[in-house]
């Protein structure tokens, strides 16, 4: 069953619209820590998030004209829950960070993006976890996420897989994301990337559309469903708080 999880998380390189360059080495122990648990270095990535975050809100916000709406759908969930969006652009990771902030945000991602030249340090920053290919490395992965979601924590995916840049439309999903918060019984909270034509000072100097994300109302799982079900009815009335807005 974990294989299967995993596949529906991994995606081809062919499917990916958005290459980067990918110049260093990076492997997967076995022993790798995908949630890390160590007080010092969970500290240390805090702080040096919360000097970053200021940074990342004013360049997101005058690069790409980021802005978001409906953050208190966070608030009304108190414990674990998977965020997922749609995935439209290289830095859309820093602004799910950022939608989140201040609680922590995990980011299963693929061991690729850990081969980039400063995006690596970056995304380890934001909590990025590499995906692994080994059956043994990916039982362990799924242990510890769900694990974490137990512990309160936020995980957030991108059940389309691929980075497609300003897409406009909804993409298929695979399962993996369903699958994480039906077996933990968390909310899925899903978040909305659209685009705006720029206007008042961003028409100054912005050819592309501005990001707008909206934070939709989180949506829970149907425990009373077998566990197959539960990941597929919360599969399908996600798509379908989606299609209310894209649609």
């Amino acid at each position: 069953m974990k294989q299967i999880e995993y596949e529906n998380l991994n995606l081809k390189s062919d499917e990916q619209e958005c290459h980067m360059w990918e110049p260093l080495d990076f492997e997967i122990k076995d022993d790798y820590k995908y949630i890390i648990d160590n007080k010092i270095l969970n500290c240390f990535s805090d702080l040096l998030f919360i000097i970053i975050t200021p940074i990342l809100w004013i360049l997101n916000r005058v690069l790409f004209g980021f802005d978001v709406e409906g953050v208190d759908n966070l608030r009304k969930v108190s414990g674990g829950k998977v965020t997922i969006s749609n995935h439209v652009h290289p830095m859309d990771c820093t602004m799910n960070g950022l939608i989140n902030f201040p609680e922590r945000t995990y980011f299963p991602t693929l061991a690729t993006n850990f081969k980039i030249p400063f995006i690596r340090h970056l995304i380890r920053v934001l909590y990025a976890i590499p995906i692994p290919k080994k059956t043994a490395q990916i039982e362990k992965f799924f242990e510890q996420i769900k694990k974490a979601l137990a512990e309160g924590k936020t995980i957030h995916m991108y059940p389309e897989a691929a980075l497609w840049p300003y897409y406009e439309k909804i993409r298929p999903f695979k399962k993996g994301a369903f699958k994480m918060a039906a077996e933990a019984g968390c909310p899925i909270v899903p978040i909305l990337y659209t685009f705006e034509e720029p206007d008042g000072i961003f028409a100054l100097y912005k050819k592309k559309k501005c990001i707008h994300a909206k934070v939709l109302e989180p949506v829970y799982p149907n425990l009373n469903l077998s566990k197959n079900e539960i990941a597929e009815d919360l599969q399908r009335r996600v798509m379908e708080e989606y299609n209310k807005y894209c649609n």
